[in-house]
């Protein structure tokens, strides 16, 4: 590819802005990771009582929380609203149990009374002594001493706490944490209730609590503080000015006239080199992950409608809810970094024309290496969480106990090698073109760096590698760093890099406007994707500042979204000018990204994200609406583009079907779609009603729940139409692969293999 554009001012000045953008939301982040760490919740040395009694101490709390991650309890309920929504949130639970007891207890020593049979003046004058000794606590020298009433009151829920964790409650879906004895229970129950203390006690000399008063609890006063409010309309104003601005400035300098498009640089079907026909394989283990994945996915889906069972079958003593959600989620990051994988492997070597001595060799060694880690994790998932691992080797070969970063340790590293590899293999199948080009900012180079750092950006995850942080609060904000900034930073990177560099050497763009078109997604993707990571932190212990500068540029995040439903619909009409174009299938998959990624990311996404919504939406079905339709329909719904681009050519002049692929297509969104009209929203919104008019706690009780099972079993009918598109294109890449390896292609310059 040539570099006749390079001279092109607007893409120099582009290039200009992005870096100060980098630079600038680079600097705010850092400073509100030091923020964070000043901020967080303290840890008491321990906890006493008026009389002197100690109730735990600082040891139990952070033991506590390590048993809290080695039992998964993170993928059964919730903590500070984060995690799974099967089972309870334990800090609102325990702050809930917490207040009632003391005003129970208040009522008998002052009126000799139940709380409930006191008259209205009484309940206020009692309530609000619970209210004000739960908000200012006597904290001194890291020691917090509490009341004889709420020691009390702390010493029944502890107990009760503590053995519920190790009984199974069939009613419930709760199978009993095996990786705990009475012991350790204990110290879960303390640390659990250390979050419930932290989400009500008051920040020193401010009005409001470490956690900005989430949960919403009007027993204990907390209700959304000025600064929800005030950023909530502040973001929503950047919101409709930004979309504005950002569809102007596309139409008016980045969009290119009907007539400008480019050369299709790969003409025919080239004959293709050892790595080229080692991805198909790649593609193979995708399928494979993904039915693993939607087979979990569905099971948890029917535990919610039946929670002691499957159709009377007792499976949830074989496979507990957190179980099946460790292996969906990890099978999920797996399979669509995996289609990553091998799309890259299978797009380089056209790209630069030649292919490295050793490169099918490279290949095939990441390609078993997948396969170990993979295997290594589910098994290692399996055996952390039912106990089987010795001694602190949970934390190493079983699972860490965090949503989305469950895997153990060793597993986690080995899959960090894994993408160092992948990024090797890919920069030696660059490097000619890379030679080529001049200066730095070109797609190839673009390419090469959205490799680097999805492999750079998980590192974070590992943070600190060898042992585990003693505050929740700081653990949850390194664990962001991955899931917002892995996902909505280096994915977007590559996302953008990969779609741009499709479309120009199909010939639906010109070199010029791909690279106008990409510097400017860029600069609002890190401008949204880096600081727009502190929406995730409202309520987990971090100052407020993350409620303002969190919410605004979260926000942004929509606005490169926007953009790729536009280049959808252009693509649409570039694709319908070619005839006889041979990716039909997938530039379909390919637009259906763009319209998932700004529907279920970012319209989705951007409404729970202001904090208002946000402080009685946060861990409700509505996130789940949110993460669904984002994950599969940008993320996923582009590696199988990717894939169904490689695939057109390892098949070549060999006979070529769509219809499979494409009846998948719409089977995939017929599912998400009957997901969100007949599952996600109906409970999602009753679930926002329930917090508003009752409380978090209810609304996330199984109480609630059973008011919508109507709602939970027709989740079935948008299960049995994905099932479907998984299974029909699983089948199809099967076919397509099995075809191609019997027969050799027919036309076509070949690749030339460097020696």
């Amino acid at each position: 590819m040539g570099d006749i554009e390079k001279n092109d001012s607007l893409t120099k000045l582009l290039k200009r802005i992005f870096f100060v953008v980098l630079v600038g939301c680079v600097a705010i982040f850092v400073w509100g990771t030091v923020q964070t760490y000043n901020g967080a919740p303290p840890i008491p040395t321990k906890v006493v009582t008026q009389s002197g009694q100690v109730l735990f101490t600082e040891l139990q709390i952070v033991e506590g929380k390590a048993g809290f991650q080695e039992a998964d309890l993170m993928d059964y309920g919730s903590v500070y609203g984060n995690g799974s929504y099967f089972g309870e949130d334990y800090t609102a639970l325990l702050l809930h149990e917490l207040a009632v007891q003391m005003r129970d207890e208040y009522a008998q020593s002052s009126y000799h009374l139940p709380f409930a049979k006191l008259n209205v003046g009484q309940q206020t004058i009692v309530g609000d002594k619970v209210e004000q000794e739960l908000q200012h606590p006597n904290l001194k020298n890291g020691v917090l001493t509490v009341s004889d009433t709420e020691g009390q009151a702390m010493q029944g829920i502890l107990r009760s706490t503590a053995t519920s964790l190790i009984t199974t409650n069939r009613q419930e879906g709760y199978v009993k944490a095996t990786a705990l004895n009475a012991s350790s229970a204990s110290d879960v129950a303390d640390f659990l209730m250390y979050t419930a203390w932290t989400s009500v006690a008051h920040r020193p000399g401010l009005d409001y609590s470490y956690t900005n008063n989430w949960p919403y609890e009007p027993l204990v006063g907390n209700v959304p503080t000025s600064q929800t409010f005030i950023w909530t309309w502040a973001s929503i104003g950047l919101l409709l000015a930004g979309i504005g601005a950002t569809v102007y400035f596309y139409f008016a300098h980045i969009s290119a006239p009907v007539e400008e498009v480019g050369l299709n640089e790969i003409q025919g079907f080239p004959k293709l080199t050892p790595s080229q026909r080692k991805s198909g394989k790649y593609f193979l283990t995708v399928a494979i992950l993904f039915l693993i994945q939607i087979g979990a996915g569905m099971l948890m889906a029917h535990y919610y409608s039946e929670r002691s069972g499957f159709f009377g079958l007792n499976l949830i003593n074989l496979m507990p809810f957190n179980v099946l959600k460790a292996i969906h989620i990890q099978t999920a990051i797996f399979w669509i970094a995996i289609a990553w994988m091998g799309a890259g492997i299978f797009l380089a070597p056209f790209i630069s024309g030649e292919e490295p001595k050793y490169q099918g060799l490279l290949v095939d060694i990441l390609f078993v290496a997948i396969w170990m880690v993979g295997l290594s994790t589910l098994v290692g998932l399996y055996a952390g969480i039912k106990g089987w691992l010795p001694g602190n080797s949970w934390f190493w070969f079983g699972n860490q106990g965090l949503t989305y970063l469950q895997l153990g340790r060793f597993d986690q590293l080995a899959l960090f090698v894994g993408l160092v590899l992948w990024v090797v293999i890919i920069a030696r199948a660059l490097w000619p073109a890379l030679r080529k080009q001049k200066g730095w900012g070109s797609l190839e180079h673009l390419l090469l760096y959205a490799g680097v750092s999805i492999a750079a950006m998980y590192v974070f995850g590992m943070f600190p590698v060898t042992w585990i942080m003693n505050s929740f609060t700081l653990t949850d904000f390194w664990r962001w760093w991955v899931v917002h900034l892995w996902v909505e930073g280096t994915f977007e990177f590559f996302a953008v890099i990969a779609v741009t560099y499709l479309l120009v050497i199909l010939g639906f763009v010109s070199r010029k406007t791909a690279e106008r078109s990409t510097w400017f997604e860029l600069i609002l993707v890190f401008m949204g994707g880096i600081v727009g990571t502190g929406h995730h932190m409202y309520w987990v212990g971090e100052p407020w500042v993350w409620i303002s500068i969190g919410s605004m540029f979260s926000f942004i995040e929509v606005m490169p979204l926007l953009l790729m439903v536009v280049e959808a619909i252009e693509n649409r009409r570039h694709m319908k000018q070619q005839k006889n174009f041979q990716h039909r299938v997938a530039l379909l998959y390919l637009m259906g990204s763009g319209f998932w990624n700004f529907f279920g990311a970012g319209v989705l996404g951007g409404l729970i994200n202001a904090p208002l919504i946000n402080f009685y939406e946060h861990g409700t079905f509505l996130t789940l609406a949110h993460a669904h339709t984002a994950m599969f329909g940008a993320f996923g719904l582009l590696g199988i583009g990717l894939i169904y681009f490689a695939l057109r050519y390892i098949v070549g002049e060999n006979p070529w079907t769509e219809k499979a692929g494409i009846w998948a297509f719409w089977f995939y969104n017929i599912g998400m779609i009957l997901w969100l009209l007949l599952n996600f929203w109906p409970i999602g919104f009753e679930q926002l009603n329930a917090v508003y008019t009752h409380s978090y706690v209810y609304a996330r009780s199984l109480a609630f729940y059973n008011k919508t099972l109507i709602w939970q079993w027709l989740r079935m009918p948008g299960d049995i139409f994905f099932g479907l598109g998984a299974v029909m294109m699983s089948w199809d890449i099967y076919r397509k692969l099995r075809q191609a390896s019997g027969k050799k292609q027919m036309v076509g310059p070949e690749v030339k293999a460097r020696v």
